[in-house]
This record gives structure tokens, sequence and C-alpha cells, in this order.
């Protein structure tokens, strides 16, 4: 008996050791979940390359490439510290770094490995009092090249925490890590080219609140995720892993939001949320990947500053406004009822407060305005007449899928008759079904066009590596700017019939009216030009280009533009004119028909119709 005491400590972990095979090993180190937790793709040999940059991440020097040297290494490192297991904190252990292998390892191999004594950890973990997931969608914001598809982060809902306690959790955000030095267009062209480093951060809910829906205006959508607490607990874990990891940021793929269903993923085994996206991961297409798999509900919907300021000021005559305008100068209202007092003051403060993150007022100046304001509105013992902006009907996850396919044919006066097809990458454009995306903004990115004649003929028409324009009209209390840019190639009339054209161009400008019904726009346009055409190689073209844009029905949109540019080296205007009406069959279903006018070295006209089809 004496003996069998003696050697009982050895027999314990020495059990252990002999309680998996190989097999299990190999097993397991081509399950699923150990690649979620590596964050391993694999290649079309068979091959595998983790998305993770860090080399420290890695366990084994071949972990990267490798999953089952890394699994075999973290299981010797496992087995090594229970081994030597004291119950004495050990922060920089293996099992205190890498928890949600821990403890997934510790299951499938039924190990006695004991628990490790982790105090960081632990004070992490009791100050986020992990119950539930949120994800959080921020709708686009067009003057970032890194949100104009929006962008997505994950809360943390606390065990304590009701609806009106939710900004003080707290948020986990992936995101790019620009030098501080890059403009933006050096931020859209790393961005695209993978040249950022992209890191998981935890950071306050309310600070991110005000970021997007109080300085950069963007209404926010919250969607509850299924998952239990043990699921919770273990989304939490892997994300400890990722402390500091660094991965190579994508715009347009690995972004923020594959890389928070990636996270997601280790919530639960055999949970496929990646798949899909092997070109392109847009916010809202990873939104309705969780709705098709049954992971979120109704959305809370969130309006932004600016939302609700026009909302307010949709509620008040234009004396009234002119009233809050004055009391933002001092000139509190005298007259009138309480009501309407309240009134006066309470959409003063707003504007000013608007006015003051929108234009980084001097906080020394405004503080104080504020405050008087404030203070006089709390005198008037009458509640807000303003009622709260109503929720949108379609939130994201139901507009329409962002990958567009089109077949159509088009007439030509002077060239040849062509069966079209179409293929875009993303993401929306004017004419597009409104529903869930944001009125008067459009993201074309990659948009091809192919035209097929009688004779077999295969011609590139068109290929747009991007078309972005933001109409957002002045309003009462708005004074706002619109803009557009275009870059890519596509074909204009000369003299032996349509040539190619490499270009860029961009447009600054205004534009009024209601972006969900009717508005128009006006805006002075550059552009720099390469032609195939020979002697008129390299052109600089100066304009304007304008337009309206007509949304007759929730199925019916039409649009007008023209466009006339002045080419300076070949001493001749280029002018373009369309007519189009698009009709939304379905959500994920349209067809369109235009009506162009070309001009350059002569003119041509032509009419297309053109099914699309949006997945």
């Amino acid at each position: 008996m004496k003996t069998w005491l003696t050697l009982l400590p050895f027999s314990v972990f020495s059990c252990s050791a002999l309680a998996f095979t190989t097999q299990d090993i190999q097993q397991l180190s081509e399950s699923q979940y150990w690649h979620t937790l590596g964050h391993y793709q694999s290649g079309i040999t068979g091959s595998f390359k983790s998305l993770v940059d860090s080399p420290t991440f890695f366990i084994s020097e071949q972990g990267k490439t490798n999953p089952l040297a890394e699994l075999n290494a973290t299981v010797d490192v496992f087995e090594t510290e229970a081994k030597a297991f004291t119950g004495e904190p050990a922060n920089d252990s293996f099992s205190c770094r890498y928890p949600a292998r821990f403890h997934w390892l510790k299951e499938k191999l039924q190990t006695d490995w004991p628990k490790p004594v982790c105090p960081q950890q632990e004070v992490w973990k009791q100050a986020l009092n992990p119950k539930g997931l949120t994800l959080v969608f921020p709708t686009a914001f067009m003057n970032s090249p890194s949100s104009m598809f929006g962008h997505t982060l994950l809360r943390v809902d606390a065990k304590d925490q009701t609806r009106h306690r939710e900004l003080v959790a707290f948020a986990v955000n992936f995101a790019a890590t620009p030098e501080a030095d890059d403009n933006a267009f050096l931020y859209a062209a790393k961005g695209l080219i993978g040249e950022y480093p992209g890191y998981f951060t935890v950071m306050p809910y309310y600070r991110k609140v005000r970021e997007y829906n109080d300085l950069e205006s963007r209404d926010i959508w919250e969607y509850t995720i299924d998952f239990n607490e043990q699921e919770v607990q273990q989304v939490l874990r892997h994300l400890w892993e990722m402390n500091g990891v660094e991965f190579d940021y994508y715009f347009i793929d690995e972004n923020c939001s594959y890389q928070l269903l990636a996270l997601l993923e280790a919530g639960r085994e055999n949970l496929d949320l990646t798949s899909g996206f092997d070109l392109q991961a847009i916010p809202s297409d990873t939104v309705k990947v969780l709705k098709e798999k049954g992971l979120i509900q109704l959305p809370e919907y969130r309006a932004s500053f600016g939302t609700r300021l026009m909302h307010y000021a949709e509620q008040l005559s234009d004396e009234q406004l002119q009233a809050a305008r004055d009391a933002m100068n001092g000139q509190y209202p005298t007259d009138g009822t309480p009501a309407e007092r309240a009134a006066t003051l309470e959409m003063a403060y707003e504007w000013m407060n608007f006015e003051f993150y929108d234009q980084a007022l001097p906080r020394d100046v405004y503080a104080p305005k504020l405050q008087k304001l404030l203070l006089a509105r709390s005198q008037l013992d009458t509640p807000s007449p303003f009622s709260e902006p109503p929720r949108p009907v379609m939130s994201p996850d139901e507009g329409h899928n962002s990958t567009r396919l089109g077949l159509g044919y088009r007439y030509s006066k002077h060239e040849a008759d062509q069966a079209l097809l179409e293929w875009r990458i993303a993401y929306h454009d004017l004419l597009d079904n409104a529903g869930g995306y944001i009125p008067g903004a459009q993201i074309s990115f990659f948009d091809l066009q192919l035209g097929v004649d009688r004779q077999g003929k295969v011609d590139l028409n068109q290929l747009y590596l991007i078309d972005a324009m933001s109409l957002a009209p002045d309003y009462r209390v708005f004074d706002s700017l619109s803009w557009n840019i275009r870059a890519g190639y596509d074909r204009q009339p000369d003299e032996n019939g349509l040539t190619g054209r490499y270009f860029m161009q961009g447009g600054y400008g205004k534009s009024w009216g209601d972006a969900n019904s009717l508005h128009a726009y006006a805006l002075m346009s550059s552009e720099l030009s390469y032609f195939d055409a020979q002697g008129e190689n390299l052109n600089l073209g100066f304009g304007a280009e304008s337009g309206v844009v007509w949304q007759a029905s929730d199925a019916h949109k039409l649009a007008l533009s023209a466009q006339g540019l002045y080419q300076w080296d070949a001493m001749r205007w280029r002018t373009e004119a369309k007519a189009s009406w698009h009709w939304a069959l379905t959500q994920h279903l349209g067809l369109r028909t235009q009506l162009q006018y070309q001009q350059w070295q002569r003119d041509d006209f032509s009419s297309s119709v053109r099914l699309y089809a949006y997945f």
C-alpha cells in the first residue's frame, strides 16, 4: 500500500499521457474546430496556411502551415505543464496563454490536466462579466474608405446588463492600424492590398457609439447572438488568445467582418461562417450569414445624432427653427407656450451639440453655451415635445445581396448590337433596390461588362474598379457636400467605332431634395484619361456632371444624368447622357432599361435592357 501511494502522483499524469493515441491527435488536427482555433485555410493542393501573421502565436516552428505539428506541440507543452503543476499563478504559461485550446483539448482528449491559475485572465473575465454577445452594425460611412461598406463589431453583454446600461458594456473590434501620416488615398490603396496590420481590441462600448453614432452620424443596428453562456465563454477564451496577434488587413475580404465571423466560429464546433467569403466579406452579407444560420434575432435600432436632429427639425416650422438658431446665439425664447419654448431650446441644444462634434468646435467656447441651454430648458416643467426617429422599414440584413450578375442586350445606332454579360463583386448603386441601404449612396467595386455581337466577337465594354458616389442633400439644418469618384476602363466613340479608355474621374458639389424620394445633384468634375486611339492618348478634362434620381415607388426608380468635360489637350468636348429605369422584381432580382448618348470624336446612341440577380 505504501508503495502504491508513493506512485500515485506519477500515475495520475502518466495515465493522462496514455489516455489518447497518435491517431486521436491526427484526427483532431484534421478537425474543422482545430483549424478554427489556428485560423487555418486550406489550399487547392490540400496544404494549409494560417491567416495569423504573428510568429509568436504558434508554438511549433512549423505551426503556420502545419496544423498537426502545432497540435502536437500544444499537447506536449500542456502535458509538461500538467506534470509540473504546483497550483501557483502562472500567467505566462501556455495553459494560460491558450485557454480556448486548453479547454477544448482537455475535453476531447479526456485528460486530467489541472486547471491553470491565471490571475490576469480572471481579472479580465470579471471585468467583462459575460453573459451574451451582440453583433453591432454601424451603417456605411462614405467619407472613410474602410467604412464605405459599413462595419461590424461585437458587444459583450454583462450578466447585470439592462437595455439602459449596455453603453457601459465592452466592445470587441477588429481594425487596421494605419500609418499616422497616410492620407486617404494611401489608406485606401494599402488597405486593398493588405499593407496594414489588423488587431483585435477591447474597449468600452460607449466609445464606439460616440464614434459611430455621434461623430460620424451613422445609424447602428444591434443583433443579439443566440449563444449560450458556455459558447460565449469559449469565444472569449479565443479572444484572449488573440491578444496582440497580428493579421494582414484587407478592406475587401479579410476585414473586420470576416475576422469577427472567424472569432464567433470558436464558440461552437462545426459552425461554419467564413467559407463563403473567399472573394469579399461585405459587412451586411456577414450579418445575413448569421441570420441564415439562425444565430441572430430581430435587431435593435439606434438612430444616429444626424438622424435624430433631422427628425426633430421635421417637427418644427421655419419660424421655430429660426428661433432655435437665435437661441444658439443666446437669444432665448420668451413668447409661446411652455411646450413651444421647450421645443425651441431642445432643438437649439441638439443643433449646437451636433455642430460642436461635427465641426470640432472649441470646447472652452461651446461647453458653457450648451450648459446654459440645458439650464434654460430645465426651468420649463414640460415633457419633450419631440417623438423619436422611426425605425427604418428594412434593416441591413434585409437588403439585396451585394454581388450582382446581369444578362442583357444592347441596341446601338452605329455599332453592332450585343448580348451583355455583367458581373459586379460589390456592392450597391443608386438604382439598385434601396431597402436596407443608405439613400443617396453608391459604391460599386469591380463592375464588369462584356459584350458579344452576332459574329461572336467579345468586347470588354466596361471595367470599373471603383464607382462611388455620395449624394447628401442639403437640409434645413445641414449644409452637405456631395462627391463622386470613378476609375477603370470603358469605351468611347471614335472615328472607327468604339475605342478603349483608361480613366480616373472625380467630382465635388451639391445635391438637393429628399434622397428617399426625388433629389438632384450637380458636381464640378475633372478626369484624367488615356485613350487607345492614336494621337489622343493622354487627356486632362474639366467640366460638370448633374442628374436627377426619383424613387417613384418601392419597386421603381428612375434617373437622368448628364456629363460634359472639356479635354484640355485634345481641345474637344466629351459628353454623355443617360436615362435609366430600374424595376425591383423582388429583393434580389431587378430589371433595368437604359438609353445612352455618347459623344467624343463622333456620337453614338444606344438602348439596353438587363436582368440583374443579386447573390
